[in-house]
C-alpha cells in the first residue's frame, strides 16, 4: 500500500499531466502544490512510484507521467465526482426537455456528452429484453388490415401490419385493445407471452383468429433482435488529441466502427454503476491508448441501457464521470416522464 504522501503525489502528478499535457517534474510538483515536503522527499516518492509502476519516464527528460496502473489508482482512490455546476446541470436540462422522441433522445444526448467532454460519445438504445410494456393501440386500416403500435416504458415505438383472416369490426377491436392492455400495460416484455396465451379464447370463433393473428404479431415484436442499437458522436474530437495516441489514430477510429466492440466497451447494461476502463483494461488491442467511461440509464431502478464517453488515457477523470453521471440521470428522468 501506497503512504497518504505518495497518494498526495501520485494525485498531483495525474492533475498536473492532464492539465498541461507536458510530463512533470519534482520542482514542479513542490512549486505548484502544497505538498509539505521537501523537493528532495518529492523525488524519493517519485522514484518510489516509478519503481512500483505507477509512473514512467518517456523520455530522458526529468518529467514523469502517469501510466495506466497509475491513473487506476488515482480513479480508484483518488478521484471523487466532479459536480456539475448550477448552469451546467440546467443547460443539460434545457438542451435534453426540447426532444420530441426517442430518437430524439439519444441524438440530443450523444451531442451533449460530447461537448460537455471533448471527447467521442457513445449510447445504447434502450433494450427491449429490459422494458415494460406502456400501452398497446390497435388501429383499423381496411376491414381486414391493423397496425399494431406498442409503446414502452422507455419511449420507444414499434409499429406492425397485420393482415387479419378476416374482415374484423369496430366493437371486436375496441373489445381486444382493452383486454389486451389489461393484461400487458405495466408488465414486463418477458412475462407477456404466458399473460396472452389463453386470450383468443374469450372472443366469438369467427374472430379467433384474427386475435390469434395480432398476438403472434405483438410477440414477434417483443422478441425481435432489433435492440443492440448505437449512436455515436464527436469522433472529430480524437484529432485533438493527436500526441497522446504513441504511433496513430487510425486503430482507434477503427474500433469505432465495430458496434459489436463499443457494446463489449460499454458492458452489460442490467449494471447501472459507473465503469471506467483504462488503457489495457480495454479487450481490444486498437483502443489500449483510451480510456472509457460508462454508466447505466434507466426509468426507475434499473439501467436500460448504457452511455459513455472514450477519450485518451489522459483525461480529466473526475469532470468525465461527473458529466456521464449527470447526463444519464437526466436521460432516465426523460424516460420516465416520456
Amino acid at each position: 500500500m501506497l503512504s497518504e504522501r505518495r497518494l498526495q503525489v501520485l494525485r498531483a502528478i495525474v492533475q498536473d499531466y492532464v492539465g498541461t499535457e507536458e510530463p512533470v517534474g519534482s520542482k514542479a510538483l513542490t512549486e505548484r502544490h502544497n505538498l509539505g515536503v521537501s523537493p528532495a522527499t518529492v523525488r524519493n516518492d517519485m522514484a518510489a512510484l516509478e519503481d512500483e509502476g505507477y509512473i514512467a519516464q518517456p523520455h530522458t527528460s526529468a518529467g514523469r507521467i502517469p501510466t495506466d496502473k497509475g491513473y487506476r489508482l488515482f480513479v480508484d482512490k483518488l478521484a471523487g465526482v466532479k459536480p456539475m455546476t448550477a448552469p451546467e446541470r440546467r443547460a443539460i436540462q434545457n438542451f435534453l426537455d426540447g426532444a420530441v422522441d426517442l430518437d430524439d433522445v439519444v441524438a440530443r444526448t450523444v451531442r451533449l456528452l460530447a461537448q460537455l467532454t471533448r471527447q467521442v460519445a457513445v449510447v445504447q438504445y434502450p433494450s427491449l429484453t429490459r422494458s415494460t410494456v406502456r400501452h398497446v393501440e390497435l388501429l383499423s386500416l381496411a376491414p381486414a388490415r391493423l397496425m399494431l403500435v406498442l409503446i414502452t416504458d422507455t419511449g420507444r415505438v414499434e409499429q406492425r401490419m397485420v393482415d387479419c383472416p378476416a374482415p374484423f369490426g369496430e366493437t371486436s377491436l375496441a373489445d381486444l385493445r382493452a383486454r389486451l392492455n389489461s393484461r400487458v400495460a405495466g408488465r414486463r416484455f418477458s412475462d407477456v407471452p404466458r399473460l396472452v396465451e389463453d386470450l383468443p379464447e374469450a372472443f366469438d370463433v369467427e374472430d379467433r383468429g384474427t386475435v390469434s393473428t395480432v398476438l403472434s404479431t405483438l410477440l414477434e415484436t417483443l422478441v425481435e433482435e432489433n435492440e443492440e442499437r448505437l449512436m455515436i458522436g464527436g469522433t472529430a474530437n480524437l484529432t485533438r488529441f493527436g500526441h497522446d495516441f504513441p504511433l496513430t489514430i487510425r486503430p482507434v477510429l477503427e474500433a469505432l466502427e465495430e458496434q459489436v466492440v463499443l457494446l463489449k466497451l460499454l458492458g452489460e447494461a442490467g449494471d447501472s454503476g459507473m465503469t471506467v476502463r483504462i488503457g489495457h483494461e480495454n479487450a481490444y488491442e486498437g483502443l489500449n491508448s483510451t480510456s472509457v467511461v460508462s454508466v447505466g440509464y434507466g426509468s426507475g431502478g434499473e439501467a436500460v441501457a448504457k452511455l459513455g464517453v472514450v477519450g485518451p488515457t489522459r483525461m480529466d477523470y473526475p469532470g468525465t464521470m461527473g458529466a456521464v453521471r449527470a447526463v444519464a440521470r437526466y436521460v432516465g428522468q426523460i424516460l420516465a416522464e416520456s
